[in-house]
């Protein structure tokens, strides 16, 4: 099976790279349509953003944001449909709206969100994450990174197979709560989460930790970095990766899927 690709599809104003572009649902929708068009095996629509210092969404807004997006995008659509969320009642919503995927950035912190993805046969991504957006940049201390990032997902893991759901998916939260050093860690070290027997996601894309090199200080001007971090991810291990720049990280991955024997398909 080819590397996966799950599309960015920000519906919010303060997104860190895209933040404004799609706030209208026409426009989101668009950008839905040109992401499945580029190759995208999943669209992961998110109303509110998770970006260093963001401040939280009401569930409201979010649903306001979010809902005829995914009911637009789900009718007849080629590619999956993810929420991006941490909220139990927006993740409910949605998936009876036709999304099938809840990507949680908290790694199920609100037990209702296990709950719900099971009671709707959805799969979930776990991310892991420590604190807040608020405050996760003052929990970035590790005495072992690979291995307690391992040690808090696993127990994430059990909850969501202990609450019947069947497609679990882990990611290591690149830049949530971890420090540019740390990050480009987790790109060398990535095959170790394997041991928690769930496919990989990594989200690399246009990050910070990219920023701290020559060049790709800027969020557009990050192309590059980002590409060659997703074709790292692939090559150690991710089974999906999180872009906003869809044809062309399509484009780098089929060299990586052919290199591992996997061939080009579109089937997910």
């Amino acid at each position: 099976m080819h590397t996966a690709i799950m599309g960015i599809l920000n519906v919010t104003p303060d997104s860190f790279s895209d933040g404004g572009r799609f706030q209208t649902t026409e426009a989101a929708v668009a950008q839905g349509h040109r992401l499945i068009a580029e190759g995208a095996d999943i669209v992961d629509i998110g109303g509110e953003s998770t970006r260093p210092g963001a401040q939280p969404v009401p569930e409201e807004i979010e649903l306001e944001r979010v809902l005829p997006v995914i009911e637009a995008l789900s009718a007849g659509s080629s590619a999956r449909i993810s929420i991006d969320t941490s909220k139990p009642r927006v993740a409910e919503a949605c998936l009876r709206a036709g999304a099938t995927l809840v990507n949680d950035v908290t790694g199920l912190g609100d037990p209702g969100m296990a709950r719900v993805a099971a009671g709707h046969g959805a799969g979930v991504v776990i991310m892991h994450m420590r604190g807040t957006p608020l405050t996760m940049r003052e929990q970035v201390h590790y005495s072992d990174l690979i291995g307690e990032i391992k040690a808090e997902l696993a127990p994430r893991v059990r909850m969501a197979r202990e609450a019947g759901i069947q497609e679990v998916i882990v990611d290591p939260g690149i830049g949530f709560a971890k420090t540019p050093a740390q990050s480009f860690g987790i790109l060398r070290r990535l095959r170790e989460l394997e041991e928690l027997g769930c496919p990989i996601l990594v989200g690399p894309s246009r990050k910070m930790f990219l920023g701290t090199l020559p060049g790709l200080e800027a969020p557009h001007f990050r192309l590059e970095g980002t590409l060659a971090a997703v074709v790292i991810g692939a090559m150690n291990g991710a089974a999906m990766v999180r872009v906003h720049d869809v044809l062309a990280c399509r484009k780098a991955l089929s060299v990586v899927d052919a290199v591992k024997g996997e061939g080009w398909t579109r089937s997910c």
